[in-house]
């Protein structure tokens, strides 16, 4: 906040010494700023979010949790950070004051210009928060819940592990959906199935004993009943959609971090025809590109966030 603004403010009694300035519940931060987005959001800061700073891992005694106890389990993160600084395109001067955690928005505004959409393949946010933080040692800047609830993990200005080359110049979220897959595989007949009133609902497994979703009660139904075939890289995939809920908020999200980074487009890529591209981008396209994305078009290996994903809904709905 600027002194002069601060003055104002004092000298109206708006932020007097020791005054509590409460959220609204739906701001993001970026490089230690607040923006609203109309969604509701979880930081790191608040109670029931996940902290995507701390070394210990959350999903394990408190005895256990320490890093040096971490460290000698059977499967564990190779370092203590699951997250480092974004450094590419940097001068040596920028570099040198962005290792202080010195990022102001105008420089990370000039650095990010890709947004990557994943599914979380855990089905819930705090499973997606256990296999990342815990287990993989990964981070993601979102994670967007069952019932359209974000929570942020880090800064926009941290350089999260979500994407292997888009790392440096994109945010990640991980959206909960347990994925697309061929149609000789049976996942999806276990995290999903028809109820009393013929629609489809999604059914957490029996070992899944806190979902930890937000909404108390909420049903999570796919945004359409019936599985939808598509493909990626060339192969036939199956994925029930994702939540109307989910929906919302990623349209409020993808319209508010496109008003902050003025690079990042508000479109997603496209072939010649103006169709989706449902394979990953040639190394000069990717180079090129700044928009929405998703992880597919960054890694062959991918298919998130998979054929059911509504590419025109979101972007028309972030643009409106």
């Amino acid at each position: 906040m600027r002194r002069a603004t601060l003055m104002l403010l004092l000298a109206a009694g708006c932020a007097s010494p020791g005054r509590e300035l409460p959220r609204s519940g739906d701001e993001i931060v970026v490089c230690g700023r607040l923006f609203h987005t109309g969604a509701p959001v979880v930081l790191w800061t608040d109670p029931g979010g996940y902290d995507g700073y701390r070394v210990e891992r959350r999903f394990v005694p408190a005895d256990e949790a320490s890093w040096e106890k971490t460290a000698k389990a059977e499967r564990a993160p190779k370092t203590p950070n699951r997250y480092d600084q974004r450094t590419e395109g940097l001068s040596p001067e920028e570099l040198e004051r962005v290792r202080g955690g010195g990022w102001d928005l105008p420089l990370l505004q000039r650095t990010v210009d890709q947004f990557v959409l994943h599914y979380d393949v855990c089905g819930t946010s705090r499973q997606c928060f256990k296999v990342l933080h815990d287990i993989r040692g990964l981070s993601v800047h979102f994670m967007l819940d069952l019932d359209g609830t974000i929570y942020q993990t880090l800064d926009l200005k941290e350089r999260a592990w979500h994407a292997t080359i888009a790392n440096h110049r994109s945010i990640g979220i991980e959206i909960a959906n347990i994925g697309a897959y061929s149609e000789a595989d049976k996942t999806l007949d276990a995290w999903y199935a028809r109820d009393d009133t013929g629609r489809t609902r999604v059914t957490l497994p029996a070992w899944m004993k806190e979902p930890g979703i937000r909404t108390a009660d909420f049903i999570a139904r796919p945004d359409r009943d019936e599985v939808v075939v598509g493909e990626i890289h060339g192969s036939k995939l199956r994925q029930y959609d994702f939540t109307p809920a989910q929906y919302e908020s990623l349209e409020k999200l993808v319209a508010a971090l496109c008003a902050v980074f003025p690079k990042l487009r508000c479109d997603y890529p496209r072939d010649a025809e103006g169709r989706l591209i449902t394979t990953v981008l040639a190394p000069e396209a990717f180079q090129a590109y700044s928009g929405v994305l998703g992880h597919f078009h960054v890694q062959r290996g991918k298919v998130d966030p998979g054929p059911a994903f509504q590419w025109d809904r979101v972007i028309r709905g972030a643009k409106r």
